[in-house]
């Protein structure tokens, strides 16, 4: 890819400050100031002015007119070129902060890189009393020491686990008695694989369990989960070789080919292959892209995803 999404929207942030005064500019000249193509401009600003689910009601809050060699920008926002206060750049460090401390080592070099430049702008700007205190928050590091050595005592004894533990995604966390079978570094991120009363394989990331003590309720430990995920690599463990292969259309293509390190085809869209070891998970993967994701093989997939828009729509009925 020759260009990124994080280039484009460089390029956005820069440009409509500049066009949006309601006035006419030529495309040329605003290529020039950018550096890039006219069409290079035309795409980008087609990118933040398309849209293919407008609500009911909505209203637009940029307007851009394209004519044969001008273009008019009118926008209630973006006046002046994107700057921002002290109070906001350290509300932005400490949000990425608190994202990177959820993430594995696999996902944190990007934020680590926004981090750094985000603290060299902060060092630029300005500073003065009222801002005093305002940047630095305590964060413990991932994954206590502590928990992962009484997860390691009570996998050896074979004793069960009291987990107090925060799921993806949750707001609050829940308290969790398992039977700990082992513990597998996978994705560059320790998981403590466990079975439940309901004998199902569950994987807890060490990072989000805040406490763990041992039980004195003795089991059988089963090590063939863990050699699964192993196998696989990444902390997941399914009996089946069972593959999706999705296509993302050229609208969202890019970002998904950003995040997986991929290459998009010739027009623009991606087609990746993805294991499937949760039928549902596949189903939730694709409905979250709309119109943009289309299930290419196997056509059991196609039929169960069919169903499922088939029982939503039912249900609206």
């Amino acid at each position: 890819m020759t260009d990124t999404a994080a280039a484009q929207l460089r390029r956005v942030l820069h440009l409509i400050p500049r066009l949006a005064d309601g006035e006419e500019h030529a495309i040329a000249d605003v290529a020039a100031a950018a550096g890039v193509e006219p069409a290079q401009v035309l795409r980008d600003l087609a990118s933040i002015s398309e849209r293919f689910d407008t609500p009911g009601g909505f209203v637009e809050g940029v307007s851009i007119l394209v004519e044969d060699d001008t273009v008019c920008v009118t926008a209630r926002e973006f006046h002046r070129p994107m700057r921002l206060t002290m109070s906001e750049l350290c509300a932005l460090e400490l949000g990425l902060t608190m994202l990177r401390r959820e993430r594995t080592p696999a996902e944190q070099g990007p934020i680590d890189r926004a981090l750094e430049r985000l603290r060299q702008a902060i060092t630029q700007v300005p500073s003065n009393d009222r801002h005093e205190g305002t940047r630095w928050a305590d964060l413990n590091d991932a994954g206590a020491a502590e928990h992962l050595a009484t997860m390691r005592a009570a996998i050896a004894e074979r004793r069960r686990l009291e987990l107090t533990y925060r799921a993806g995604g949750a707001t609050e966390s829940s308290a969790r008695t398992v039977a700990p079978h082992s513990l597998v570094y996978a994705e560059h991120m320790w998981y403590l694989v466990a079975t439940a009363d309901d004998d199902a394989l569950r994987f807890f990331r060490l990072d989000r369990v805040e406490d763990a003590r041992a039980c004195d309720e003795r089991f059988e430990r089963d090590d063939r989960a863990a050699a699964r995920v192993l196998e696989a690599g990444r902390a997941f463990a399914s009996d089946t070789a069972q593959r999706m292969t999705v296509r993302y259309s050229p609208r969202i293509a890019r970002w998904v080919a950003e995040r997986e390190g991929l290459t998009l085809a010739d027009d623009g869209s991606l087609t990746m292959e993805h294991p499937v070891a949760d039928e549902s998970w596949a189903m939730r993967h694709v409905l979250q892209y709309g119109p943009d994701a289309e299930v290419m093989a196997p056509e059991s997939m196609r039929e169960l995803l069919r169903v499922r828009l088939s029982e939503a729509s039912a249900r609206t009925d």
